[in-house]
């Protein structure tokens, strides 16, 4: 049954995918929530730009499995919640799953559900509850044929980037990946490297189809040439969501990433989609 999940998730023609990431609002970072104040008109913004999927959360994906008819992106639910993103972070920190995440999966019609792998300078108890909630959804989503998508995540010093910013070495990716696919990983969704070339060490590790993430906001420039490097680089697609939702065009740049992602596009010719 994974497999006709999977085929909901990536497009037939190019076998890649764009899961636009809308989130954020579930982890309770003020500065996370520009562009998806409105979230019914966020997700119909998206929705009418038809990417191939879109991350939510159980208050949230309603907003999308609620629209009538078949032709609309499938749904990726996000099933933990966790509190590392701040500029200044918490005494504690955690990394919780929501309760029978493939169960309310199931239920919200999902293709998908996706959890963190965080690796947080002295931080290894955060580590160990990721882990935790990932050996306890396998087996779950095994047994109801549901993806696994695990979202490994590298974070520089807090002291050092003040709040999460992405550590993009491949000494550092690579190994977490590995970790991720060890404990059956689906799909997974990790960070660019520093230099997008090295990317292939990380989709080499893997096995499954990988989708990178977009991190936080770039320029348009930066952000289509790094798409069209990352691809040339053998992953999947991606999982974008503050360079999508918070853009002026959101529709625009959807369609510049899809015409990346499925159409084998240069950055200049994607470019021409937000004109």
């Amino acid at each position: 049954m994974k497999a006709y999940r999977l085929n909901r998730l990536f497009h037939p023609r190019s076998g890649n995918c764009l899961d636009v990431a809308v989130d954020h609002g579930f982890f309770n970072e003020g500065s996370f929530l520009s562009g998806i104040e409105d979230m019914e008109k966020a997700v119909s913004t998206l929705v009418e730009a038809a990417p191939d999927a879109i991350q939510l959360t159980v208050g949230q994906a309603d907003l999308l499995q609620r629209i009538p008819g078949r032709a609309k992106p499938a749904l990726v639910l996000r099933t933990d919640v966790a509190n590392v993103y701040g500029k200044k972070l918490p005494r504690t920190l955690s990394s919780q799953m929501i309760e029978d995440p493939v169960g309310q999966a199931l239920r919200l019609d999902a293709v998908c559900v996706v959890v963190n792998l965080f690796q947080i300078p002295d931080e290894p108890e955060v580590s160990s509850q990721c882990i935790e909630n990932i050996l306890l959804a396998k087996p779950e989503c095994d047994r109801w044929g549901m993806p696994l998508m695990v979202e490994p995540l590298v974070f520089r010093p807090n002291e050092e980037a003040g709040g999460y910013m992405v550590d993009g070495d491949p000494a550092k990716i690579v190994p977490l990946v590995r970790q991720a696919v060890e404990l059956g990983a689906d799909i997974i969704k990790a960070d660019p490297t520093d230099d997008p070339n090295d990317y292939h060490h990380v989709v080499k590790t893997a096995r499954v189809p990988v989708l990178v993430r977009g991190g936080g906001r770039a320029s348009d420039a930066a952000i289509l040439e790094r798409t069209y490097a990352l691809m040339q680089q053998g992953v999947r697609g991606i999982v974008y969501g503050r360079n999508i939702i918070q853009h002026p065009n959101p529709a625009g740049m959807t369609r510049a990433l899809m015409s990346l992602v499925h159409d084998k596009a240069t950055a200049a010719e994607a470019a021409r989609h937000l004109a």
